[in-house]
């Protein structure tokens, strides 16, 4: 069974199916098709599937000519289809895996995604799971969702791997063919399977011993980050009381060459993975009566940045006699981060709503996101349109959440009557308070 899926692979005549074509499935998806493969899109995003047959892009940073690239190759198609996931060879999936209402896993997307694949799994395919998620999922929550309705075994009849994305959407250094990639298997052949799929489009693979390995890996990798985030925000809070720009302070700090590595404080954390991945672990420890106080203390740290800011804000607007109830706020960037269009997990919506709730009347400004999509935690946003940042000036205060290269922050120094400055976007400004 090995040596059939590697000829496959090898003479490009595997077919492989992308399952949710967004910020990680889209620029795989693109990748194969330019290796020589077939690719199939699965999404149950009905618009996405016409907006890709139109050419047309829904991610900023992904241009539509590469969408119309490889439409052009006659090597790609898109549909909600999920009975054509038997024409292929190797079926990867990328879906969500958020937190639900009390912060823990919500395998929903996974759970829905192996049901509608599980009639279709035929002898010979490879399943690989790169959504982010902890340790053990591959092979307690997948694997026995697909083997359950046609009674194939998983390492006999099918190959399984899981094999964490490492997306970081626009970045211009990396992208995803250039990122090493870790994967592992369920048994050595589906390693083997895997890897070699994987290693036509990627230019480093890192193999290790077991999807739950795989899994951890990408889980420590965004923890790592989160809990660094933390150390900084709260330092934030403590050089803020003492009259120390703590922006000044890692600028310094990070002219060490050696045992340093600097990381920038922030509204709070935002992008699926550092808000989310933590908790998964920390979920899963509890199975094994394993503590994590010091990953939980770095989420609470991380949660409260927006009360913070907000609390910030209400006592810069004190200080000048504006009162915030009534009050007129324009928030400069929706994004979780600067030049992309992504407003996953973005901690400017709980600004938002923070601000609202204190009676502020809010807009919001950002040249990546003209207007709100639908957002599973905050639908009232729905439809609401970014104003030009020339219209600062009729504000009572600028705050400033996402800062995109774009902006020309002097000019917005010049024409704001206060700003909220949680980016170190503008430098040497009396009327700017830095939160």
């Amino acid at each position: 069974m090995i040596s059939a899926f590697l000829k496959k692979i090898e003479d490009r005549k595997a077919r492989i199916g992308v399952v949710g074509l967004g910020y990680v499935g889209l620029p795989l998806t693109i990748e194969f098709v330019k290796a020589g493969f077939n690719v199939l899109g699965l999404d149950i995003d009905d618009e996405k599937i016409v907006k890709l047959a139109k050419s047309e892009t829904y991610i900023k940073h992904i241009p539509a000519d590469r969408i119309k690239e490889i439409n052009s190759t006659g090597r790609f198609a898109a549909t909600s289809d999920f009975s054509l996931s038997s024409t292929c060879d190797a079926v990867i999936i990328c879906v969500p895996t958020p937190l639900d209402h009390h912060r823990e896993p919500d395998m929903s997307y996974i759970v829905s995604t192996a049901e509608a694949l599980a009639p279709y799994v035929r002898k010979g395919q490879l399943f690989s799971l790169e959504s982010t998620t902890y340790p053990g999922t591959t092979d307690e929550v997948l694997l026995p969702i697909l083997e359950r309705e046609t009674g194939l075994k998983a390492g006999k009849d099918f190959f399984l791997a899981y094999s964490p994305e490492r997306e970081d959407p626009n970045n211009k250094d990396f992208s995803t063919s250039t990122i090493p990639k870790v994967v592992g298997g369920f048994n050595d052949e589906s390693l083997t399977a895997a890897k070699a799929m994987y290693e036509t489009i990627i230019c480093k693979m890192v193999p290790v011993s077991s999807a739950a390995t795989a899994e951890a890996t990408k889980l420590v990798e965004n923890i790592f980050r989160s809990v660094n985030i933390a150390l900084v925000n709260e330092l934030k809070v403590v050089f803020t009381k003492m009259g120390i720009d703590v922006w000044e302070v890692i600028e310094a700090a990070k002219t060490k060459p050696f045992g340093y590595m600097p990381f920038y404080p922030g509204p709070g954390l935002g992008g699926h993975c550092i808000p989310i991945d933590p908790f998964y672990l920390t979920w899963k420890a509890r199975e094994f009566d394993c503590p994590t106080r010091f990953i939980e203390l770095a989420g609470e740290i991380n949660t409260n940045m927006p009360y913070y800011v907000v609390q910030q804000t209400l006592e810069a607007m004190n200080k000048r006699g504006i009162v915030m109830n009534g009050s007129k706020i324009l928030l400069v960037g929706l994004a979780y981060k600067k030049n992309v269009d992504d407003l996953r997990e973005s901690p400017s919506f709980k600004l938002w709503t923070l601000l609202e709730e204190k009676g502020a009347i809010v807009d919001y400004h950002d040249p990546y996101c003209p207007e709100v999509p639908r957002l599973r935690e905050y639908p009232k946003y729905l439809g609401k349109k970014s104003v030009p940042i020339s219209t600062a000036g009729e504000y009572d205060l600028v705050l400033i959440a996402t800062a995109h290269d774009s902006m020309d922050y002097k000019d917005l120094a010049k024409n704001a009557k206060l700003i909220v400055d949680t980016r170190n976007a503008i430098k040497d400004s009396p009327k700017t308070i830095k939160a």
